[in-house]
């Protein structure tokens, strides 16, 4: 089984973070083969030819590429056990809009890897972008409900960046989105979770280095 799924990873990627994480809700065995994006692997090349980007998952020989996508398709092919997506076509519809939404905080975030100095702007939007989360999640446990669905899967990588983010953008996750602490702290509770992120500290030295190459101390 670790030969017949494959993935092509980066340890520091929150994106390759959500598909461990969906593999390992599913139980399902796979192989990891570490990329050096200075460097592209031909089979990374081979594989995701477009984008020429991490994650990409190998099942049986073909490639599936982009995360949310890939975890679709992971719900789709182990649905034996965690079923990811709920079955009603407007809830999986509404965890859909609420998964894709959640890039927004790396997209958002990102501009302190690349910016000089503090940026309030960035920071206001990172904060509403949270605290909109925090409201889609509400009292529940997960945003799944009872369970982690594919909302959960696609936001708690970013917790990894949480340190950095809080370090940049000077504020308090605690202070701003207690509740969103509060799941974070719950979902690596999980061993799906807990034994796929990256420590805080291996991804703020790698936006370090992000923001070295771009000139940025």
């Amino acid at each position: 089984m670790g030969k017949e799924v494959i993935l092509l990873d980066v340890q520091t990627s929150p994106f390759a973070m959500r598909v461990k994480i969906a593999l390992a809700e599913k139980g399902v065995e796979f192989e990891s083969k570490e990329e050096d994006l200075s460097n592209k692997s031909p089979l990374l090349l081979e594989m995701n030819p477009v984008n020429k980007q991490v994650p990409v998952l190998i099942h049986k020989g073909r490639p599936i590429c982009e995360s949310l996508i890939i975890v679709q398709y992971i719900d789709e092919i182990w649905n034996h056990k965690s079923p990811l997506l709920p079955s009603d076509p407007h809830q999986r519809a509404h965890a859909r809009f609420w998964a894709t939404y959640a890039d927004k905080i790396y997209t958002t975030g990102r501009s302190f890897w690349t910016s000089e100095g503090k940026s309030e702007e960035t920071t206001k939007d990172l904060l509403e972008c949270f605290k909109t989360l925090e409201g889609e999640l509400g009292d529940k446990p997960y945003f799944g409900d009872k369970t982690m669905n594919i909302v959960d899967i696609s936001l708690i990588p970013f917790s990894s960046f949480f340190y950095t983010l809080e370090k940049f953008g000077n504020f308090s996750m605690k202070a701003e989105c207690p509740k969103l602490v509060a799941w974070a702290n719950r979902c690596m509770q999980k061993e799906s979770v807990s034994k796929s992120l990256c420590d805080p500290y291996k991804t703020d030295e790698a936006v370090l280095q992000i923001r070295k190459k771009h000139g940025i101390k």
